[in-house]
C-alpha cells in the first residue's frame, strides 16, 4: 500500500527534477553566448544534415495531407448545400494554420529529435562530451547551440514548404474527385486567405524547431547508462517532445489567433 502511494510521488518530483534541469541546460546555453563565435561554422553542416536533408519527408506529408484534407471536404459536401469552391478556402486555412506546422513538427519530431538525442546520448556514454570538458571545450556550446540555431532557422522554412504542397496536394485531389475546375479552387482559396493564417503558421514552426531540439538536447545531454540508455532517451525526446508540441500548439493559438 505505501508502495502504491508512493510510486506516483515519486513520478511527480522526476517531472520536476527534469524540468528544473531541462532550464538549466537552456540557460547555460544562453550564457555561453560568449563562446558562441567560435562554433557558428558547424551551423550551415547541422541546417543540412536536420533541414534540408528532412525536406523530402515534409513535402510528401505535406502533399498528402493537403489531398485528405480536400477528399474530407469533398465527403462533407455530398449534400449539395455548400458551394464545392468552398474546398480552395477550407484547404488552405487548414493547411496554413494547422495540417502544415503541425504535421511537419510531429515528423520532424521523429526525424529530428531523435536524431539529435541518439547523437548526444552516444557521445555522452562514451564519454566525447567528458573529453571535449578536458580539452576545454565548452561542451554546450559546441554541441547544443549550434543544434538549436539551425532548427529554429530551418523549421519556418520548411513550414514553407509544407505549406505549398500541402495546397499543391488538396488542388491535385479536389480536381481529381470533385467537379471543381481550377477557377474554382483558387477562387475559394484567395477569398478565404488571410495574411495572418502564413505568418502565425511560421510563427509555429519556429517555436516548434526551439522546442524539439531543446528538448532532444537536453535528453541526450543527460544521458546515461550505455546503448540501452541511448535508446530510453531517444524514445522520451520523441514522447515528450510530441506532447509538448501539442500544448505549444494550443497555447499560441490562445495567445495569437
Amino acid at each position: 500500500m505505501k508502495d502504491i502511494i508512493l510510486y506516483p510521488l515519486s513520478i511527480f518530483i522526476s517531472i520536476f527534477e527534469h524540468i528544473g534541469k531541462y532550464f538549466d541546460l537552456m540557460f547555460k546555453t544562453l550564457r555561453s553566448f560568449r563562446t558562441w563565435h567560435l562554433y557558428l561554422d558547424s551551423i550551415p553542416d547541422h541546417i543540412f544534415s536536420l533541414g534540408i536533408a528532412s525536406l523530402p519527408i515534409v513535402v510528401f506529408t505535406g502533399l498528402f495531407s493537403g489531398m485528405v484534407t480536400a477528399v474530407q471536404a469533398a465527403y462533407q459536401f455530398e449534400s449539395g448545400l455548400i458551394p464545392t469552391w468552398y474546398v480552395g478556402g477550407i484547404v488552405g486555412e487548414a493547411v496554413l494554420l494547422e495540417l502544415g506546422p503541425m504535421i511537419t513538427g510531429l515528423v520532424m519530431t521523429g526525424r529530428v529529435g531523435a536524431t539529435i538525442a541518439a547523437e548526444l546520448g552516444t557521445m555522452r556514454v562514451s564519454e566525447q562530451i567528458d573529453a571535449l570538458e578536458t580539452l576545454s571545450f565548452d561542451p554546450v556550446s559546441f554541441l547544443v547551440m549550434p543544434r538549436i540555431v539551425a532548427c529554429a532557422i530551418m523549421f519556418p522554412v520548411m513550414i514553407i514548404f509544407a505549406d505549398l504542397f500541402g495546397i499543391i496536394g488538396g488542388y491535385l485531389a479536389a480536381l481529381s474527385f470533385m467537379d471543381v475546375s481550377s477557377f474554382d479552387f483558387i477562387r475559394g482559396l484567395k477569398s478565404w486567405f488571410r495574411p495572418w493564417s502564413a505568418i502565425f503558421g511560421l510563427i509555429k514552426g519556429f517555436f516548434f524547431g526551439l522546442t524539439i531540439t531543446s528538448i532532444a538536447c537536453y535528453f541526450g545531454f543527460y544521458t546515461k547508462g550505455g546503448a540501452q540508455g541511448v535508446g530510453k532517451s531517444t524514445t522520451t525526446t520523441v514522447v515528450v517532445s510530441c506532447l509538448s508540441l501539442v500544448v505549444l500548439d494550443y497555447i499560441l493559438a490562445a495567445l495569437l489567433l
